[in-house]
């Protein structure tokens, strides 16, 4: 007796995502775990360098050197929850063959790790 391919699956978590539209194609499912790990990855960076900056005790002025680390830490923090909402939205489009969204949080983080440099930048130069 040969076995369906298509056997009756348990509900997939999470349900907000996988109730809606029909599966894409795998290669795009795949390609948005890429990208939630890469934005993972990114987070455990920033909070590595935030942890790094403070840890070696650089001769930086220490108020900046600081504020630095605690906006990279800050910033390593708030994104895993950034990346579990971008990809449940992607996949949600995927599912429904709508448009991908726009990143949301891309221009905040360009912004804060640009903020970072000037602090460090500053630290140099104040020390």
């Amino acid at each position: 007796m040969e076995q369906s391919r298509h056997a009756p699956t348990k509900p997939r978590f999470p349900t907000s995502v996988y109730r809606h539209g029909s599966e894409p194609d795998v290669r795009f499912s795949f390609a948005n775990e890429r990208t939630f790990l890469a934005w993972i990855r990114t987070a455990l960076a920033l909070i590595a360098g935030g942890v790094a900056l403070e840890a070696f005790g650089l001769n930086l002025e220490s108020h900046l050197r600081t504020t630095a680390s605690l906006v990279l830490i800050a910033a390593g923090v708030v994104l895993p929850g950034h990346a579990w909402f971008a990809w449940a939205r992607s996949e949600r489009a995927l599912r429904r063959a709508e448009p991908l969204p726009s990143p949301f949080l891309s221009a905040p983080l360009g912004v804060t790790v640009m903020v970072v440099g000037i602090l460090i930048a500053l630290g140099v130069l104040l020390r």
